[in-house]
């Protein structure tokens, strides 16, 4: 239990570390299909899915696989996906300051499927937009665009 809890033990900003580093563009960076696995906080059953995380550079960047990172920290929580992909955003925001944050998530849930309604493909989409993405349809747009791109 206490691997699958061991995001307590830690902040954003000690996962990261030194991995921050100034921006040598404008264009935006973009991780798909990060994976996670965490634990329903009500039911204490897992859920499982893929988190699409992009953002708008500042004057800084963070290490791709510091991205990941700040995934796991979260989902080692016991968690909500809503409040899981919220954090995710707030973290680049707080540790970045870039123009825009947009952190996607989709996860199939097993207190959906062993449980209550018993769905076995029932799969949720939550969404958290920052800054650019929050106020730009156009942008926000083709974001979402490139996170579908295969």
């Amino acid at each position: 239990m206490r691997f699958l809890t061991g995001g307590y033990e830690m902040e954003p900003a000690d996962v990261v570390g030194n991995g921050i580093f100034a921006a040598e563009g404008e264009g935006v960076v973009l991780v798909r299909d990060v994976e996670f696995h965490s634990l329903c906080e009500h039911h204490l059953l897992p859920f499982s899915g893929r988190v699409h995380v992009a953002y708008l550079p500042g004057g800084r960047i963070i290490g791709l696989s510091k991205i990941a990172r700040i995934v796991d920290l979260y989902a080692r929580r016991l968690q909500v996906q809503e409040r899981l992909t919220e954090q995710i955003a707030q973290a680049l925001v707080d540790l970045l300051a870039p123009r825009g944050v947009i952190v996607v998530s989709a996860a199939r849930h097993l207190c959906m499927a062993m449980r209550g309604v018993q769905k076995q493909h029932a799969a949720t989409v939550t969404r958290a937009l920052r800054g650019a993405y929050a106020h730009d349809a156009a942008a926000r747009r083709e974001i979402l665009t490139l996170i579908q791109e295969q």
